[in-house]
């Protein structure tokens, strides 16, 4: 019946009658979601999600267990081995495609986040550590309309769980999305249903998008539940406040939020590693060329003009030969600050080569652009860069050829080949730099 169900409604269904030969029909399917009955032949829903959490392609597939009847004790011990959810015959159908949807939409999520199913983030960075089966301490919001609820709520909730517990009422929202966010917002749901637009509002908000949302009715209501799960909630539980059973789910849905929020950090962190010079902290290449392209694009439309450097420290091979490339690595590190120091944030500073730096000044004309590559020069050539473990400065210079591009008009060619010319005529300006004495700015007179 479910089967028919389902597919009628445009899911892909695989079904299987037993634990035995379940697990090569999940490794041939990868499905999104399991449903599954509480208690199967062979087995029962805790098996299954064991099953799962031995693959780790498959470990953060939600598993949606069906009770045969309202068994409290099952349902907690379902949650206890963590089990996703449990609804109990019989069920609303509205309400069993609402918890579907909601699986599906967080399951849709955080897929993409991991590369393969494993933790190394999009294959140029090291792979993260290992999670802890434990999550962190977290931060609980219960948000209620009455100081006795949140205080009883508080008082029964406190003891079964590890995490932090405040609670709030739903006229103090400034307390709730204050600094820090909690981690986790438990949301009391009154039969008119005025509370369904605060649990839109968390999910959109920034600090609170990726928060566990769950909706607590005193009741049985459908169309609130249904409500509840299609604007973001991650559970909805009805009838009487179950304070053992509410701390089995935060556990579970914090747990998962945790780990969701590590495979988010190590994306950030993999796609800031593949655009960031690792020594200095700069962008690198593959990040300048695009953005040297942008600048371009803007001045295009604009009608602006904008200066183009590429600099490049004189005579640095002698500082690795004399004094090691430790000392190396530092002058270009405190290059790279002194550079940046005086630079305007919208400027663009990238190192692009061992010892060479791209700098491109938008919306800047010919007396700046001049003014601003004098004043880089002096930045280096004016101060010794001092030696690590030694009690002795380096000197330092730096040679600069620049390139003004004013009047721009669209290329007749692709944008790639317009900045690899770009690139060569402020890199021929450095030649004449170099040629000309070193620790100088030698301009390339316009040609737009």
């Amino acid at each position: 019946m479910l089967k028919v169900q389902l597919s009628a409604a445009w899911y892909h269904v695989a079904q299987g009658e037993r634990l035995e030969g379940l697990k090569p029909l999940l490794r041939h399917t990868r499905p999104d979601l399991v449903l599954t009955a509480m208690t199967l032949p062979d087995g029962t829903a805790m098996d299954v999600k064991n099953l799962l959490q031995q693959d780790e392609a498959l470990a953060d597939v939600p598993v949606l267990a069906i009770a045969p009847r309202n068994d409290k004790a099952a349902r907690l011990r379902a949650l206890a081995a963590g089990v996703d959810d449990v609804l109990v015959k019989p069920y609303n159908d509205t309400l069993l495609l609402a918890r579907i949807r909601n699986f599906l939409r967080t399951r849709s999520g955080s897929e993409a986040l991991p590369l393969q199913g494993g933790s190394q983030p999009l294959g140029f960075a090291e792979g993260s550590t290992p999670a802890p089966a434990l999550a962190p301490p977290a931060m609980i919001a219960l948000l209620t309309h009455g100081i006795e609820t949140g205080t009883s709520w508080r008082t029964a909730l406190q003891p079964r769980t590890r995490h932090r517990v405040i609670d709030r009422r739903f006229n103090d929202m400034q307390a709730v999305l204050s600094n820090p966010a909690p981690d986790a917002v438990v949301v009391e749901l009154r039969p008119s249903g005025t509370e369904l637009d605060l649990i839109a509002d968390l999910r959109a908000r920034n600090t609170t998008r990726h928060a566990v949302l769950i909706a607590l009715l005193d009741h049985e209501t459908t169309h609130l539940a249904t409500a509840a799960f299609d604007l973001g909630a991650d559970a909805v539980m009805m009838g009487a406040f179950c304070p053992k059973e509410l701390a089995l789910r935060l556990e579970n849905q914090i747990a998962r939020k945790v780990r969701h929020d590590r495979m988010r950090a190590s994306v950030r962190n993999g796609l800031l590693a593949a655009v960031t010079d690792s020594l200095t902290g700069l962008h690198n290449r593959h990040y300048a060329l695009p953005a040297l392209q942008q600048i371009v694009r803007t001045a295009q439309d604009s009608g602006t003009s904008f200066a183009l450097m590429l600099g490049d420290l004189d005579h640095f091979k002698r500082v690795n030969d004399l004094y090691g490339h430790v000392a190396g690595d530092s002058v270009l590190i405190e290059t790279a600050r002194r550079l940046q120091a005086a630079l305007r944030p919208q400027d663009l500073l990238a190192r692009i080569g061992g010892e060479e730096f791209l700098i491109a000044l938008p919306r800047t004309d010919r007396g700046r652009a001049l003014s601003v590559a004098d004043r880089l020069c002096n930045e280096i050539s004016s101060h010794g860069f001092p030696l690590p473990g030694q009690d002795r400065t380096v000197a330092v210079t730096m040679s600069i050829g620049l390139k003004i591009c004013d009047n721009c008009t669209p290329p007749r060619r692709s944008r790639g080949a317009e900045i690899q010319t770009l690139i060569e005529q402020a890199d021929k300006a450095l030649y004449s730099a170099k040629a000309a004495g070193r620790n100088r700015v030698e301009l390339l007179p316009s040609a737009a």
